[in-house]
């Protein structure tokens, strides 16, 4: 990865650094208006199938097409159903069919405009159109600036899970609008909110003082938000150059994962429990896991507990709404994680705030232990 430079005054531009498959993510106010310029400049003359969901089409469509059609582009929209729910078989073949009926061909882009869902079932699109098309991702929430829209992971998800059938599929530009997250409501803000302090957790216990101390800033937006946000992204994008295909310490990205995917599936990939909710869950679940082994001290676990139900994050299982798996249930849902190996459990536990690690062949009978007093914590 490359240094930040500044794009414009209020403008980052960080380089995930892949040899030839390298790209930017732009971030930055009013990046959906600039959308055309910057792609035309990629493919001039393209089509660009546009992929969204019928919540982000009402706020930001017409000006992301406006600006498409002024660089000389040529853009389609596919729009689907928001929530998790669209992460499936029959959306996906929905979304492939009406980009191919689009005439997108290998030399145009898929578009993702929207969240995490909408970037992952489209990059997939892409990624299996034509056996191949390039993509761009224009993430309007927090959760998908900072994350998902970074990696290349792609996908949906399976009646057995979450995210288990993908690709790894890279785009060749984001571009971080931050001015859309004006529009988020709450809710999705706190959601995404949880993978930046993620980023803390895992290796930046500095990032996450200042997150202790900056949160109400990083709310309000301005400059604190941008800072949180290039801050994500640079960690992530440092990763993702070093462990493109999770071989290794990309792993790390999962904290809060493998506990949280478990209970996202359980609620049923509803409005019950947004993903960053869950991951929140996971996250609280794998400092208390991990202080229980005798990992990490009693009082970081608190400091996480603390700052995440701060800002309004669950971090229980009984914050989470509704009926769940019993335990049996959710270690059948864990035990599909996709770090599971030849049936051995692996999960992203921690010494401390900062000091995330991977463990392997972590005991299921330790971990049916603590998710049955979990249930009643």
């Amino acid at each position: 990865m490359t240094a930040a430079v500044l794009d414009r005054p209020d403008t980052t531009r960080l380089t995930v650094g892949l040899g030839a498959r390298s790209y930017d993510i732009v971030i930055g106010a009013g990046l959906i208006a600039e959308a055309g310029a910057r792609i035309a400049a990629l493919r001039p003359g393209a089509r660009v199938g546009i992929v969204t969901d019928a919540n982000v089409a009402e706020r930001h469509l017409a000006e992301l097409e406006a600006s498409l059609k002024a660089a000389g582009l040529l853009p389609s929209t596919v729009i689907v159903t928001p929530g998790e729910k669209s992460k499936n078989f029959a959306t996906f073949e929905e979304v492939v069919d009406a980009l191919i009926a689009a005439r997108i061909e290998r030399r145009d882009l898929v578009l993702a405009l929207g969240g995490g869902v909408v970037g992952d079932l489209a990059g997939f699109a892409a990624a299996a159109l034509r056996r191949g098309v390039d993509f761009v991702q224009v993430p309007t929430s927090l959760l998908a600036q900072v994350d998902s829209s970074v990696g290349g992971k792609t996908g949906i998800n399976s009646r057995h899970g979450k995210n288990l059938v993908g690709a790894f599929h890279q785009p060749i530009l984001v571009l971080a609008d931050t001015g859309v997250l004006n529009t988020l409501p709450l809710r999705e803000f706190r959601s995404g909110y949880a993978e930046v302090a993620k980023y803390g957790l895992i290796d930046n216990a500095p990032f996450f003082e200042w997150l202790e101390r900056k949160w109400q800033d990083v709310f309000a937006g301005g400059a604190a938000r941008a800072e949180a946000i290039a801050t994500s992204c640079a960690s992530k994008a440092a990763v993702v150059a070093r462990d493109e295909f999770e071989t290794g310490d990309r792993a790390l990205l999962n904290l809060g994962h493998t506990f949280g995917h478990a209970l996202e599936a359980g609620a049923g990939f509803s409005q019950r429990l947004l993903h960053g909710e869950a991951v929140a869950v996971g996250m609280a679940q794998a400092f208390r896991f991990s202080a229980l082994q005798g990992l990490c001290a009693p009082e970081e676990v608190r400091r996480v507990e603390a700052h995440l139900h701060a800002v309004g994050l669950p971090t229980r299982i009984r914050d989470i709404p509704g009926e769940l798996p019993d335990t049996d249930g959710l270690m059948t849902l864990i035990g599909q994680d996709k770090k599971v190996s030849r049936g051995a459990l692996t999960f992203i536990l921690a010494r401390g705030i900062g000091k995330s690690f991977i463990a392997r062949d972590v005991e299921p009978a330790a971990v049916r232990a603590f998710l049955e007093a979990e249930r009643t914590a």
